[in-house]
């Protein structure tokens, strides 16, 4: 007997949470990719096979834990729901840090170079965030602010939350769209030999997704604080800077880094003083500059 929910599949008395064939539908994906490209990358056969039975989930773990100790609340009264992850409740930045210990483990193990097993990972992180996003909308979380205009009510500026019946911007939707250019752009730059050095292409992934993470994550309703600051924000805005400060270091085009640095402080800045659209204009000139980095 099959049997069809708005949040599961029934199967013959089994029931499979959509959340969890999601996330795990962009694992594999995500893996497949990193198979495809690890012979490129000159790493061993199976590379990405083994990286992955170590690196998923130890991610998940601390996805989820990196949730539950800055939400306890919710979990106080009833410690074990710490463990239903089906009902939503994984935080990105925890899977990445959990993920970065995996992988540094793992080259200490097998005597490779880390950086390039970053780059191995990083176009599979963002195809995973990409099509996982997805699980949130099933599970109708990590939406907005409710969209008062008319003309903002449809999809893709905004979904319909049935728990109160109004609808909110899409934040789900921002980030995995951004994710998806974020893997063609690391892919096409690949193809094109514009990464020249081992741990390019993963800070070339943190750099795009920390400036789409640190707007977005001001949108939604359901961020996790420390004080008056949202964590993920203050995150993404020191992976920012710490990235645009090494492509100042490293880069031949000092003036454009520069420019690239100068632009993410300023956006740090506003976002943090409560000013949003001057910082996404600062965020436009940090992507621009940073296209030119990379000489398109």
């Amino acid at each position: 007997m099959i049997q069809f929910t708005p949040t599961s599949l029934v199967l013959f008395g089994l029931t499979f949470h959509w959340y969890g064939v999601i996330i795990a539908t962009g694992m594999a994906l995500a893996v497949a990719l990193a198979c495809a490209r690890e012979k490129r990358m000159g790493l061993p056969k199976d590379t990405a096979l083994d990286l992955a039975l170590l690196g998923i989930p130890m991610a998940i773990v601390c996805a989820r834990l990196y949730y539950v100790v800055f939400s306890w609340r919710e979990y106080a009264d009833n410690p074990i729901r710490a463990l239903y992850i089906w009902e939503g409740g994984l935080a990105i930045y925890g899977g990445i840090i959990g993920g970065v210990l995996a992988g540094y483990l793992y080259a200490k193990r097998k005597g490779l170079p880390f950086l390039r097993l970053a780059d191995l990972a990083a176009p599979s992180i963002a195809l995973g965030q990409a099509i996982g996003r997805w699980g949130n909308y099933v599970n109708q979380e990590a939406y907005g602010a409710v969209a008062t205009q008319p003309w903002q009510q449809h999809f893709p500026i905004s979904v319909f939350i049935q728990a109160d019946g109004r609808w909110h911007f899409a934040t789900f939707f921002y980030e995995s769209a951004w994710c998806f250019i974020i893997v063609a752009t690391l892919l096409i730059s690949e193809r094109r030999h514009r990464f020249r050095q081992d741990g390019e292409i993963f800070r070339a992934y943190v750099f795009l997704y920390a400036i789409e993470r640190a707007l977005v994550e001001g949108l939604r309703t359901d961020s996790l604080y420390l004080g008056p600051f949202r964590i993920s924000q203050l995150l993404s805005l020191a992976a920012l800077l710490t990235c645009a400060a090494i492509e100042l270091v490293n880069a031949d085009k000092k003036k454009v880094a520069a420019a690239t640095l100068a632009c993410c402080v300023s956006m740090t800045a506003l976002l943090l003083a409560g000013h949003p659209w001057p910082a996404l204009a600062c965020a436009a000139g940090a992507v621009g500059f940073y296209w030119l980095r990379w000489k398109f």
